[in-house]
Parts: structure tokens; C-alpha cells; sequence
């Protein structure tokens, strides 16, 4: 980027979204859809993902057009942006034909520097050949793993988006998404036609989220002790269940033990649902009992816990629910609650797949879930590696590291797998699966071995120290570590990564755990405030009271204003006024999340406060 547009897009930064300074990749990202390039971007939530549109949307000429897949995240991505003064307007079906008219009306005027739509409206003949004779900035297409089949939240209108890149073929256009393996990638790439893509993909991690598997026995005294733990009666927070029948049963539970809970399930009529999400965003009340449909349309960034009752169908879905939780960087907490029971009921709904393809897909995600959920190594290590992004040191803040396993010395484990795996492929790159793998090993005698000869090769029965399920855990562990990855588009089989050869070579020392029975950590924690775990160094008594305060004033000017709380300033906003103190304007523009719009609306309202605590 130029020192002109960067200084520029610094600005826009600064002052309209009250951000200091750049996130990782985010200046590299504008730069590129300024100069016109088409990009594929890859940031988990609460990255940052739609200052990467929402900027160079303020910079180039003419109106940017969002693509999203949710009524809900439209609305709430308008209303934010209008707080800080952005043109931004919504076009879909929840617009009357006045509201709808004004809207194309302020477009045809280029009035607007964003235009968020619906796949559906977007692919629309009428719709499309307006946008034909307009300046078009830019198009974004945001939730862009919906485009794949791959992926875990497939939507067949989403396909058709990369038709339109022939008919604006000099409008940059950028694919955005939060969670993606690397065969998702590739075919995000493929169905949008992106020409020449630039590829920006940050890590992964979510350092402030503590993840916890805990072995499902009564789960809702499980989920009980959990809440009371972290204080829950004042935090906000999503309970994921996979039926509609256990979102109503885990929602009275909670009302009869006093929490402000409601269930949320596509089961409801949509007035119930709008008004269940309009209390959540708004604090009216404190956890959302829901299916996964519920979640994808919400921005509220100080969501502190997020809940699994049940097994989630795959990591990706599993990931990007978590990822509702501490969106504003601040400490928060997701609990997964796993049984046999749920394997079984996952395979049930998968083997009323029709389409075979479709079929070995889920399964392999289904598998790579439980891996996640029976493993004994770092859970942030099998995440990141998952996804793609090598990480094999403990992270200290999962259920695992804090509570770890034993360790035996694994080296000579580890090369004999690696070393069958490398035997096993031939020529053309084809392997075999875990269970292949491991029946070579442990020198097992059967049809399949005998047919491909493979009771001749140097590793056939080396490996009689460890049970079948030893080795398992074994392999699982080289997966998540990095030394080995499942080929999906593959039937799954087994290959090496380029850190493998480090290890075969006797390069790198290995400890891996031993597999442990089953989980018996009861999730009961320290009970203490989740804005204190939240900062490295923990708010005082005193500050804490102002914090208190300070959500209290932000509470009555969201309620005077009809909007969410959080549209006024984040939680992160309140936690630094609280430890800075700011006393004059230029003061409190330098806490995170103030900008110029809202330092003139709500600045001297705080300012008087703050004066007086």
C-alpha cells in the first residue's frame, strides 16, 4: 500500500472505527482490494474479517456490494456501521416495498458505500442488471464456506455467485470466511472464478478461549457446576444442543434454577426467534439454549462461554460456534460435554445420507471430531493443525494442558508409524487408512493385507508393544501434531507432512501421552469474574465498581437508543476506561473502540462519570 492510501486507510481506522493500529494481514489485505486485486481471506472470527471490505469500501469509488448469508448479521453489520457514521444499507426480503424503494433509491443516487444482500437477491435478473449500470467498489462475499460442499454449512445459491464475475470482471472481488480446511479453500477458489486470488490467512488461534471436553455423565449437573463457576447469572453465553426436543429441556432446567435463559430452534415461529435474539443482543437475557441455527446472524462480541450439551457433527461447526465466545479478546470459556451416545446418533443422521460422496465426507468429519474429543494432547494443537497451521507446544489454557496426561518417551513409536506410512504409498502418492495402517504394525493376518503383498514389507509386525487402540492414539497424536494428515478427497488415507522427514531422520525428540480410559475432570473451576480472567493483569476491587458503572450508563443510553448495548462501546472499551481513567476528550479517544462519531454522541456522558468515580 501506498504511504498516501495507507495513511488513509489508518485514518478511516482511527477515526471512524476507533482503532489504533492495523491486526495481522488486515493493512496487506486493503492494500491489495484497493489496487484493484481479487482476494481470499481467512481470519477467525473476531479477527477482524469486515474492517477488509468495510475500509477499501470507504476508500474506492462507488458502493461496495456484501454479500451475507443471514437477515440477522445484515442488520446488525448495518447498525454497527451507522453508529460510526458509515452510508450502509440492507436489501432483503425483510423490507417492506416503501423501505426497499428508498434503498435502491439512495443506490441509483450513490448514496451508499455499502450494500449488504442475500445471495438469492444478488443473483436476482432485475437486481443484477441495475448493478450493471452502476460504480461498483467492490464485491465481498462473506460466510464464503458456504460456496463448498466441503464445507460445513453448504448453501446451493451460494455456487452460483462466481457467475458473476464474467460480467464485472475490473470489480475486485473478496471471498471472506472464518472457517475453512484446505480442500475448502480450494474449491471456494474454483466456484468463484477469482482471478489471479491474493490468499491472506492468519493463524487460527483464539488464545483467550479455554477449551474443555468433559466425559458426558448427568450432563445437566455437569452444566450446572459449570455455570456456577464462572457466575454465569451475569455473563452472557450460548448453549449449543443438536435437537430441537433437548433445546427445550436444557431451557427449563436453566429457568427453573433462576437463570434468564430462553430456546431458541428453528421449531419457533419467527416472531419468537426475532424477539428471543432482540433480548439476548441486548442483555434482557443472559444465555440462549439453542440448535446451531442459532448464532451465525449474531455480532455481540462479549458472549463469555459457549456450551456443546452435544457432540457437534464436525470441527468446523464446532470451531466457529466456540468462536462466538470472546469476540472482543477478552477470557472466555467452551465446554463440550461428549458421550458414545452422540457418536451413535451422529452416524444415524449421516447414514440417511443419500448421495455416497456426501456421505464419506461427513463421516470423516465426524471422525476428526471425536479424534478432538477423545485426544490427550493439546486441544489447541489439534485445532490449529486440523485447519492446517502447524502447532505442537502445550498452550496452558485447555482442559489438557492444565490437567495433563503421562508422557513416555514416543520417538521410536512415532518413526515406525511414519516409516509404514512411507512404505505403504506407492508410486502415484495412494496410501492407506489408520486401521490399514496399524493391522501392518501389529502384523495382522488377513485378505486385504495378503492381496497387496504387504506382509513383505520392513514394517510389517514391528509394532506388537502397543494394543490396536494404543496405536490409534498414537496416530491421532501424529495428526495433531503435524507429522501425519488425512487425505479427504482421498478416502482418508494417511500421508506425510514435510515435518515428517525431521522425524524419521531422528532429528526431533518426541513425548508423547498415554491414552487415558476415560475423562474424569468435573469442569468445577475457581468461581471468579469473567472481566477479571479476562486481562493479564486483573482489574482491582476498585476498578471493577467503575466497570460496573460504566456498563450501567452504557446500559441506559442502549436502552434510550432502542440498540444493543455493545453498539455503544464493547466490553474491552469499558475494561480500559475502567483501568485509564480518561478525563478529556483527547484521553478517551485513545481507548480502543472510541472514534470521532462516538466521542461527540456519548463522549461527555462517560467523561462526567468517569469525573466522578
Amino acid at each position: 500500500m501506498g504511504n498516501n492510501n495507507f495513511q488513509t486507510a489508518l485514518d478511516i481506522l482511527q477515526n471512524i472505527f476507533g482503532y489504533d493500529n492495523f491486526r495481522e494481514q488486515q493493512a496487506e489485505i486493503i492494500s491489495d482490494v484497493i489496487a484493484n486485486k481479487d482476494c481470499f481471506v481467512l481470519i477467525p472470527t473476531g479477527g477482524g474479517k469486515s474492517l477488509c471490505f468495510q475500509i477499501p469500501a470507504l476508500l474506492r469509488e462507488g458502493t461496495a456490494i456484501v454479500v451475507s448469508p443471514l437477515i440477522a448479521l445484515m442488520q446488525d453489520q448495518v447498525d454497527s456501521l451507522k453508529a460510526n457514521g458509515v452510508r450502509a444499507e440492507y436489501y432483503n426480503s425483510s423490507l417492506n416495498a416503501d423501505s426497499a424503494e428508498q434503498v435502491l433509491k439512495r443506490l441509483h443516487l450513490g448514496e451508499l458505500d455499502l450494500l449488504y444482500v442475500s445471495p438469492e437477491r444478488l443473483l436476482n435478473k432485475t437486481f443484477k442488471q441495475q448493478l450493471l449500470g452502476l460504480p461498483i467498489s467492490l464485491f465481498a462475499i462473506d460466510e464464503a464456506h458456504c460456496i463448498s460442499q466441503w464445507g460445513h454449512d453448504f448453501r446451493p445459491e451460494y455456487a452460483q455467485i462466481g457467475e458473476l464475475r464474467k460480467d464485472f470482471a475490473s470489480v475486485p472481488f473478496i471471498a471472506l470466511t472464518a472457517t475453512a480446511d484446505q480442500t475448502t479453500r480450494q474449491d471456494i477458489l474454483h466456484k468463484l472464478q477469482l482471478v489471479n486470488p491474493q490468499t491472506h490467512i492468519t493463524s487460527f488461534d483464539r488464545p483467550n478461549i479455554r477449551y474443555i471436553v468433559l466425559e458426558k455423565k448427568q450432563p445437566a449437573k455437569q452444566l450446572i457446576n459449570f455455570l456456577e463457576a464462572r457466575d454465569a447469572e451475569h455473563e452472557s453465553g450460548i448453549i449449543y444442543c443438536l435437537s430441537r426436543k433437548r433445546v427445550a429441556e436444557v431451557a427449563l432446567i436453566l429457568q427453573n434454577g433462576g437463570y434468564k435463559a430462553k430456546a431458541y430452534h428453528a421449531g419457533l415461529d419467527a416472531e419468537t426467534r426475532q424477539i428471543v435474539q432482540r433480548q439476548f443482543i441486548r442483555d434482557e437475557i443472559n444465555i440462549v439454549v439453542a440448535t446451531v441455527a442459532f448464532g451465525m446472524g449474531i455480532d455481540k462480541p462479549d458472549v463469555r462461554f459457549v456450551v456443546h450439551y452435544d457432540l457437534p457433527k464436525n470441527i468446523e461447526g464446532y470451531y466457529q460456534e466456540t468462536g462466538r465466545a470472546g469476540r472482543d479478546g477478552l477470557s472466555s470459556e467452551a465446554l463440550l460435554l461428549f458421550g458414545t451416545q452422540d457418536i451413535m446418533t451422529a452416524k444415524y443422521f449421516i447414514g440417511n445420507i443419500t448421495d455416497e460422496e456426501q456421505k464419506r465426507i461427513e463421516t470423516f468429519k465426524l471422525s476428526c471430531m471425536v479424534d478432538f474429543a477423545e485426544a490427550v494432547t493439546c486441544r489447541r494443537s489439534v485445532l490449529l493443525n486440523y485447519f492446517g497451521e502447524q502447532h505442537d507446544k502445550k498452550c496452558g489454557n485447555c482442559d489438557v494442558c492444565l490437567n495433563p496426561p503421562t508422557f513416555f518417551d514416543a520417538k521410536v513409536a512415532a518413526q515406525k508409524v511414519l516409516s509404514c506410512v512411507y512404505r505403504l504409498a506407492d508410486s502415484n502418492g495412494h496410501g492407506f487408512g489408520i486401521k490399514y495402517v496399524i493391522d501392518i504394525l501389529r502384523g495382522m493376518d488377513n485378505e486385504k493385507i495378503r492381496h497387496n503383498q504387504h506382509q513383505k514389507i520392513s514394517t510389517y509386525g514391528i509394532g506388537n508393544e502397543f494394543s490396536a487402540d494404543e496405536w490409534a492414539s498414537i496416530v491421532r497424536q501424529l495428526i495433531h501434531l503435524g507429522y501425519l494428515y488425512q487425505d479427504i478427497q482421498n478416502f482418508s488415507v494417511l500421508k506425510l507432512t514435510t515435518k515428517a522427514g525431521e522425524m524419521l531422520k531422528g532429528q526431533i525428540e518426541l513425548e508423547l501421552a498415554r491414552p487415558r480410559n476415560k475423562a474424569t475432570r468435573t469442569g468445577k473451576t475457581k468461581k471468579i469474574s469473567g472481566i477479571q480472567k479476562a486481562q493479564k493483569e486483573d482489574l482491582t476491587d476498585a476498578q471493577l465498581d467503575i466497570f460496573e458503572e460504566l456498563r450501567e450508563l452504557r446500559k441506559d443510553i442502549a436502552d434510550s437508543e432502542d440498540k444493543p448495548a455493545y453498539q455503544i462501546f464493547g466490553d474491552a472499551s469499558l475494561v480500559e476506561m475502567a483501568m485509564q481513567l480518561p478525563t478529556n476528550d483527547t484521553e478517551f479517544l485513545k481507548i480502543n473502540g472510541v472514534a470521532e462519531v462516538k466521542l461527540e454522541k456519548y463522549g461527555g456522558e462517560f467523561l462526567d462519570l468517569l469525573k466522578t468515580l
